[in-house]
C-alpha cells in the first residue's frame, strides 16, 4: 500500500487583538493543492476561554508547536510560518526552540524580535488585558491605510484584549540556530528598503533582522492590516515565500 505525504503546511498567525478569523480573505484566495493552508488563534485571543487574560507567550509558542507536529510537521516537511505584527514573539520563540520544525518563516509588516525585548515592558501587573484602542489612537502606532469603514467596523466588533503578561513577558532566545531559518519580509506599512536601513543602524524594533542569514524580501504597500487592504496579494506574496523555500537564497 502507497502512503501519499501530506503537502506542506502553512500556519497563519494574525498579531494583536486578532484570531484565525482575521485571515478569511486571504485563505480564500490561497491556490489550493500545492499546500495545506491553515489559520490559527493564539491562546489569550480566544474570546469564549474564560482564563485567556492569563495567558503568556510560553503559552502562545507553545499552541503553535502543539498545531504543527498535530498536523504532521517534522524535520523532514517542516512548515512554513506566517506571523503578522504581533505574533512576532511567540513565532520567535518557536524559532529559537524547534528551529527544524520550519521551512520558512514569513514575516508580514512584522520581524523577528530580539532577545530580551517586551512588547510592553512597562505595562502596570494590574492591568489584566489591553483592549483594542480608539482608531484615532491605533492610526497613532500603525498605518491604517486602506481600510474601510465596514473592516474598521468588523476589526472592532470581533477583536479581544491582549493579555496583559503577554505584552509584559520578555522573550528570552538562545539558539542562534533561529537565524539560519529562511525568511522573508513582507514590508507594508514600511518599505523594505528602510526596514533594512533600520536593521543595518541597529534599530531595537530590527536589529535582528540584520542577522538572519537567508533573507528575501517582498514589498506590499499598504497598511498595517494586508490581510484586508491587499488580501489577494498578500495571499500572492505568501505562495511566492513558498516556492523560494525550495530553493537556495536568492542573494
Amino acid at each position: 500500500m502507497t502512503t501519499t505525504a501530506n503537502p506542506p503546511l502553512i500556519l497563519l498567525i494574525a498579531g494583536h487583538w486578532l484570531g484565525a478569523w482575521a485571515w478569511d480573505e486571504v485563505l480564500g484566495h490561497l491556490a489550493p493543492g500545492n499546500a495545506r493552508a491553515i489559520a490559527m488563534t493564539l491562546p489569550g485571543l480566544d474570546g469564549d476561554d474564560p482564563q485567556r487574560a492569563a495567558r503568556t507567550l510560553d503559552d502562545q509558542s507553545a499552541a503553535v508547536l502543539d498545531v504543527i507536529t498535530q498536523l504532521g510537521v517534522t524535520e523532514d516537511q517542516p512548515a512554513t510560518l506566517v506571523a503578522h505584527s504581533g505574533a512576532n514573539a511567540p513565532v520567535s520563540l518557536v524559532l529559537d526552540q524547534h528551529p527544524e520544525l520550519v521551512h520558512r518563516v514569513v514575516w508580514v509588516d512584522s520581524g523577528p524580535v530580539a532577545t530580551g525585548s517586551a512588547f510592553g515592558p512597562g505595562l502596570p501587573e494590574d492591568v489584566e488585558e489591553l483592549p483594542l484602542p480608539s482608531f484615532d489612537v491605533l492610526a497613532q502606532q500603525a498605518s491604517l491605510e486602506g481600510l474601510s469603514a465596514e473592516v474598521l467596523e468588523r476589526f472592532r466588533g470581533r477583536a479581544v484584549p491582549e493579555p496583559g503578561p503577554v505584552l509584559r513577558q520578555r522573550v528570552e532566545l538562545t539558539n542562534n540556530a533561529r537565524r539560519k531559518v529562511r525568511t522573508t519580509l513582507v514590508c507594508c506599512s514600511i518599505p523594505s528598503a528602510k526596514v533594512l536601513e533600520l536593521a543595518r543602524a541597529g534599530h531595537p524594533m530590527f536589529a535582528e533582522v540584520a542577522n538572519i542569514e537567508h533573507l528575501d524580501v517582498i514589498d506590499l504597500p499598504t497598511g498595517h492590516w494586508p490581510m484586508w487592504s491587499r488580501p489577494r496579494d498578500l495571499a500572492k506574496a505568501i505562495e511566492s515565500a513558498g516556492r523560494w523555500a525550495s530553493f537556495p537564497h536568492r542573494g
